[in-house]
């Protein structure tokens, strides 16, 4: 065979290899997205740090916020290791029925133990700087499968939750974190201002009226800023 023949013949496979890669890429994440399209997010904060920084070898996500702060569970299943690891500190994880497991790090308190039931949303700890940390925050991890000691199951949460990026504010208890998010009051929600937000827009979101979200938020104008989180009643917004 002539060598630009087989050189054509080689590209192809390559070109060929990388377009099944491609695919089978994007597969795995709508499977991801399918399984985990009810999630919650497991606390609230700013985004600190993200996945595969430090070399790679930073397998999940940094939530800053406020000492203390609730840390919530992303799904029911069942806590497989609640203990305090000199790198963790305060950790725990939770298996879930779809097969997935997620790993809650750095608390400064665990109020589950190991072979408790927990639904979606309950109380996993609270937040803190234990183990191997630099400032209060929740290292949370998602694994599809087994947690390994060399973390090969490991998965960007931002595949679960949506694209974030560092310096992000984000909402506990809420699948979106980013955008519209449940807060722990029952009966109400609420919306963090993005950047071109009007009080006007969101009032069309929530079809209630801009007097209305001002009087739930306690505001006089109609001036909002970016990371704002304003409350919403849903029970009177119609």
């Amino acid at each position: 065979m002539p060598g630009y023949i087989k050189m054509f013949v080689h590209a192809s496979i390559a070109a060929a290899c990388i377009v099944l890669g491609a695919r089978e890429s994007l597969a795995s994440e709508n499977d991801i997205r399918e399984t985990t399209k009810n999630w919650i997010f497991p606390a609230g904060g700013t985004i600190s740090d993200t996945f595969h920084t430090r070399g790679g070898a930073h397998k999940g996500i940094d939530i800053a916020g406020k000492y203390r702060e609730k840390v919530f569970s992303a799904d029911k299943g069942i806590v497989i290791r609640s203990y305090y690891s000199a790198s963790y500190g305060n950790v725990v994880f939770i298996r879930h029925p779809s097969g997935y497991e997620t790993v809650y790090a750095h608390l400064d308190e665990r109020v589950v133990e190991k072979g408790q039931r927990i639904e979606m949303g309950g109380l996993v700890g609270y937040m803190g700087t234990t183990g191997d940390s630099t400032g209060t925050h929740l290292h949370f991890e998602v694994h599809a499968g087994k947690w390994t000691l060399d973390k090969k199951n490991a998965i960007d949460p931002f595949l679960v939750f949506g694209a974030g990026e560092r310096g992000q504010l984000v909402s506990a208890k809420a699948h979106d974190p980013y955008g519209i998010a449940a807060a722990s009051a029952p009966g109400h929600a609420a919306y963090i201002v993005k950047k071109g937000d009007t009080l006007w827009k969101i009032s069309l979101l929530y079809h209630t009226s801009v007097d209305r979200l001002k009087s739930w938020n306690n505001m006089r104008t109609d001036q909002i800023y970016a990371g704002q989180v304003l409350e919403i009643e849903n029970g009177n917004n119609r």
